[in-house]
């Protein structure tokens, strides 16, 4: 059974516009009320800052309630937080509003089981079929109530800050914080005060409208402008529900996702503390991770696109590290799902620890030229129909074994997009680009081709 609506982080849209409307919310706390709260019949409900979280938030106890659910509304707190916290509230889930890094005009609903991970496609298709079938079960002698719980996030700071090494372990640290207008504006701040660092605060006045605008972890360019302006040793942005981490060194050259989760288990195999000689990556990762990650001695496993993957296979393996190149960093010893600041936290003690300035450490390894290229369809089935025919399916064969032993090739198709993904990575940029632009020039005759773009 598939859902149509959940993606690999929830569903997410336009509040106001299906299926981010109260009625949608309304129903989605019913239908999950009655399928998956019937152990503790209890649920928690978290935002970040955006507008819409207080309307989508009241439609979802609203919902719950009327399945005769108690709820916990713990506030605005960041993502990290309500994974973290979740399996000690005595709840069947946990309800996160949030739509991570977009626009305030968007939102979204994030949905977590009890153990603290998010829901598998399984329960997702179900919840959703619930809601296409208006099945509600609703019972007039069982009603809900719900109330609120302050200073939530307290449990969550003291668990990541397991991560300090000691009283003051950022003294000496100058750096720029870009708070993004989210969940983290005062969190961050704090805590890296709180360690001993001198900061310098950017995004950090949400005012519901202004979340992720022109800041965080999409817009670094502020960001970069004062770390060199202020002479900073370096410069960390967030998103607006604080599950990603964009970073800077002090010449302002921004640093992706490959190269600081490359710092973090290099961090933490030096200090003794990496586990199960392995850290997961996804499978648009670049291939000089991989190489890196070898040369000291850890194995680089790769996962699906979506941080939920990324997990799975980091206890396949037993290990405590795993991220995306997009800035999900997943530290298992201290949560449950990608979390900026105690990726922020380890990255800036391992700073210090080095004693050298983060452009002398970094880039730590030379990524394998990509050559990546969107093709656009105009429906959904038009793209299907591009990716199996057969001589797309060549193409992509004759790629793989020009390529073989010389770099990497990746299709796939956009999961919530009518368009087909076509990388191509290897030292070789010419043989890269060829091997890229024979498998797009098929899909540029193919029905239903709209544009392509060169990402």
């Amino acid at each position: 059974m598939g859902s149509k609506l959940f993606g690999t982080d929830g569903v997410r849209g336009v509040a106001n516009v299906y299926p981010m409307t109260a009625e949608f919310a309304l129903k989605l706390g019913m239908a999950a009320g009655q399928l998956i709260c019937t152990k503790t019949g209890r649920v928690a409900i978290a935002r970040d800052t955006r507008i819409s979280g207080e309307m989508l938030e009241a439609a979802l106890s609203a919902g719950f309630n009327a399945a005769g659910v108690t709820v916990l509304k713990l506030g605005i707190i960041p993502t990290p937080a309500a994974t973290m916290l979740t399996p000690s509230l005595n709840v069947d889930m946990t309800v996160m509003v949030t739509a991570s890094h977009n626009p305030y005009q968007d939102n979204g609903i994030k949905l977590i089981n009890a153990e603290g991970d998010k829901f598998s496609d399984e329960d997702t298709a179900k919840i959703e079929a619930v809601i296409t079938a208006n099945e509600f079960n609703l019972n007039p002698a069982k009603i809900g109530v719900s109330e609120s719980i302050t200073d939530a996030v307290a449990g969550y700071v003291d668990k990541v800050l397991e991560a300090a090494e000691g009283d003051a372990p950022l003294k000496g640290l100058r750096v720029v914080l870009d708070c993004a207008n989210g969940v983290f504006s005062k969190i961050l701040p704090e805590v890296f005060k709180s360690l001993g660092a001198g900061v310098i605060i950017l995004g950090n006045e949400p005012n519901g409208k202004n979340i992720n605008l022109d800041c965080g972890s999409q817009h670094t360019e502020k960001m970069i402008e004062t770390v060199k302006n202020a002479h900073a040793q370096l410069g960390i942005a967030v998103d607006g529900d604080g599950d990603r981490i964009i970073v800077c060194d002090e010449l302002g050259n921004r640093l992706d996702g490959d190269q600081i989760i490359a710092f973090l288990v290099k961090c933490l195999k030096e200090s003794d503390k990496l586990k199960g000689s392995a850290a997961a990556a996804t499978i648009v990762s670049n291939p000089g991770l991989d190489r890196f990650l070898e040369s000291i001695g850890v194995k680089c496993v790769r996962s699906a696109v979506g941080e939920r993957y990324v997990i799975e296979e980091m206890r396949k393996h037993g290990s405590n590290i795993g991220g995306e190149e997009s800035g999900h960093m997943v530290l298992a010893d201290y949560g449950k799902s990608g979390d900026a600041l105690a990726a922020a936290l380890v990255l800036s003690q391992g700073l210090l620890k080095s004693g050298k300035k983060m452009s002398e450490l970094f880039p730590l390894f030379t990524p394998m030229f990509r050559k990546r290229v969107d093709s656009k369809f105009s429906t959904k089935e038009a793209m299907s129909a591009a990716f199996e025919q057969p001589e797309f399916q060549k193409a992509i064969k004759q790629a793989e074994t020009d390529i073989v032993g010389k770099g990497k090739v990746l299709v796939r198709k956009s999961g919530t997009e009518p368009k087909i993904q076509v990388w191509v990575w290897s030292d070789n940029v010419e043989l890269a680009e060829s091997a890229n632009a024979a498998m797009v020039a098929v899909l540029e005759k193919s029905a239903g081709f709209d544009s392509k773009k060169t990402v």
